[in-house]
């Protein structure tokens, strides 16, 4: 079997899915994307695809060595990120040529079902409060929340009890059942980090997301030890090789690879054997698509220390497949329910990648301080 062509579709709201196609008539689907910036991994996709085209699908070890250490210059997000689509599309091929989910071909599933996390917003307590208990009515387990934006280096009291208020709200509404994240975004330093922390750990968050910004491992290991809350990171982090110092040094407890940046699913199960090691938990990134999720699910169902899976709750159900998959996702009671299918066990809807289809174009939002300067997203 060899590698005959592959296809890039920008999707609307703001995705890059990839079809990998063969001369036995296999295809497979994967999401490389870099949010803000789709058409420069389109580009290192071009690239690869030199390689890539006349190969064996089913070499996929292979094929992510060659392709992250033959370039000379490794690592970074548009460079995985293009890798990780690639890989999670061979993946898909892999499995169908063998009739089997992806997880099986990896060990085999841990669990029956797969527990999910949903965003939770709100501009006030009230309205915070109020969305926690529809997420408990509609049978999640745990939610997560975020930070207001921006923060400054030292904010100020009023803003550290405007943030726990939220919380406190939710805890008031939904007691103790309920599991709430918090989501700090990278936006916070670590000083202000430690301040939140200890504000928020009465009311027993389940972790707390990029406290700081991942650059400065030895940051984040300060933050860490001053809470008794658990870290977790690694959205921004690339390859086994970008989570080797945080777990070495401490400084998380919750792992989470994005699929789509980290360099695919076989490299996050890597990373999630790393963090076995050092006795912590998976709780994949997913802000992105239905074949971002699906790899995800690919991933839980085989790994032992598997918490928690993120999925970006939007209305229109999107981000669960609605329209892009013939067979959408389904969340029961917090869980999705193991994946029976071959590969990534999907099937995807070309006929709405082609309706969906936009030119690549989506800016990170900008955001500014009041007097000016620039502040993190």
């Amino acid at each position: 079997m060899k590698i005959t062509g592959m296809t890039l579709y920008h999707v609307r709201p703001r995705w890059q899915f990839l079809k990998i196609e063969t001369d036995e008539g296999i295809s497979g689907w994967g999401e490389p994307i870099v949010e803000g910036r789709a058409q420069t991994v389109a580009a290192a996709i071009g690239e690869l695809k030199r390689y890539l085209i006349g190969q064996d699908p089913l070499k996929i070890e292979h094929h992510w060595q060659v392709m992250y250490r033959g370039t000379f210059y490794r690592g970074g997000p548009v460079l995985v990120s293009a890798i990780s689509g690639i890989e999670q599309a061979l993946w898909d091929i892999k499995g169908k040529y063998y009739g089997l989910p992806v997880y099986e071909m990896l060990g085999g599933s841990c669990r029956d079902k797969i527990r999910m996390y949903s965003h939770c917003g709100g501009a006030t307590p009230e309205e915070m409060a109020a969305n926690a208990v529809r997420k408990r009515e509609a049978g999640f387990t745990a939610i997560k929340i975020g930070v207001d934006a921006p923060v400054r280096h030292v904010d100020t009291l009023k803003f550290v009890e405007s943030q726990v208020a939220k919380l406190a709200a939710i805890r008031e509404a939904v007691g103790g059942e309920l599991d709430v994240a918090i989501d700090f975004h990278g936006r916070v330093s670590p000083a202000m980090s430690i301040r939140l922390a200890q504000a928020y750990e009465p009311y027993y968050p389940m972790f707390i997301e990029e406290p700081c910004l991942p650059e400065n491992v030895d940051a984040l290991a300060r933050v860490a030890q001053s809470t008794s809350i658990p870290i977790a990171t690694g959205e921004r982090l690339f390859t086994r090789w970008g989570f080797r110092d945080a777990l070495e040094k401490q400084a998380v407890a919750i792992v989470q690879p994005d699929l789509c940046h980290a360099g695919g699913i076989f490299e996050a199960r890597k990373i999630a054997a790393m963090a076995e090691t050092y006795y912590g938990s998976v709780a994949p990134h997913n802000p992105l698509g239905p074949i971002s999720l699906a790899s995800c699910l690919q991933l839980d169902a085989c790994t032992p220390n598997f918490l928690i899976q993120e999925h970006p709750s939007m209305a229109e159900r999107w981000d669960l497949g609605e329209g892009y998959l013939k067979m959408p996702f389904e969340i029961r009671d917090g869980y999705v329910d193991l994946p029976r299918g071959p590969g990534l066990g999907i099937e995807v809807n070309e006929e709405m990648l082609r309706e969906r289809a936009y030119p690549g174009e989506w800016d990170t939002p900008l955001l500014f301080h009041e007097d000016g300067s620039f502040a993190e997203w």
